[in-house]
């Protein structure tokens, strides 16, 4: 089972007004549902896990069948002076992470898997990591999302990201607000006041429901989802199943 929180209805729905659906969704979803297949029997404990290994079988397909004209593919921004993107703006793998931080598999991918792949793939110039907002959790998602867009304002996206899941606080709590987001943003070496300005922005706002909108736009209903040259990956997936995909992306 992949550990992916799913929304109620109502807050599955939730969009700015004004939001488009793309005619593409229903495409989109049977990719989605497709790769989503594949990797199920790919990369997860199970008792053929050696003999996958060895027929070299293990989601290939997935990733040499995508066109270059994907709207899969085509996710990444490889914007270079994007703050909340790790790694080498042409690395030849890009992961599109939508998360959130009130999420507790997101924060288990963030504290158990994260730290392996950046060690591994994108200090090699291998993998890009780009980060997605999907506040779909409620009020406090939405408010830590911007949170994370005021930290980036100050190229401390990262610091602060570490510094919320390190000791992550149950959804919903009540406890996510101003004030301990701005503790949490004094400890990972934020400029306090201009970080409450930038939360208050049009810009920050701006900025999460685009990523927001996106997702949805694509079908993801919940966090955390990863989409990799294409190939997406649901749920916080033992890191072998990450691997697996990123070295075969990087090998096409």
């Amino acid at each position: 089972m992949s550990d992916t929180r799913t929304p109620s209805p109502t807050k599955a729905s939730t969009s700015k007004p004004g939001a488009r659906k793309s005619p593409l969704l229903p495409a989109l979803l049977a990719v989605i549902a497709a790769a989503v297949l594949v990797l199920g029997f790919v990369g997860l404990p199970g008792d053929d896990d050696d003999a996958s290994a060895q027929d070299g079988s293990s989601g290939s397909s997935a990733v040499a069948d995508l066109p270059a004209d994907d709207p899969l593919v085509q996710l990444p921004r490889r914007d270079p002076d994007d703050p909340r993107a790790l790694g080498d703006v042409d690395a030849p793998v890009v992961m599109v992470n939508y998360s959130e931080f009130q999420c507790p598999f997101c924060g288990k991918f963030a504290r158990d898997t994260a730290p392996t792949l950046i060690e591994k793939y994108v200090a090699d110039g291998t993998l890009r990591i780009e980060w997605r907002d999907f506040p779909y959790l409620g009020p406090e998602s939405m408010t830590a999302a911007l949170a994370g867009v005021a930290a980036a304002e100050q190229d401390k996206f990262w610091e602060f990201h570490d510094a919320l899941f390190a000791e992550q606080l149950p959804p919903n709590s009540g406890n996510l607000d101003q004030d301990y987001l701005e503790d949490k943003a004094e400890e990972a070496g934020l400029d306090v006041a201009a970080f409450r300005e930038a939360m208050d922005s049009t810009v920050a706002d701006r900025r999460v429901t685009l990523d927001f909108q996106e997702g949805q736009t694509i079908g993801v209903s919940g966090t955390p989802a990863f989409v990799i040259n294409g190939v997406p990956v649901m749920g916080a997936q033992p890191t072998e199943v990450f691997e697996q995909v990123i070295e075969e992306a990087a090998a096409q």
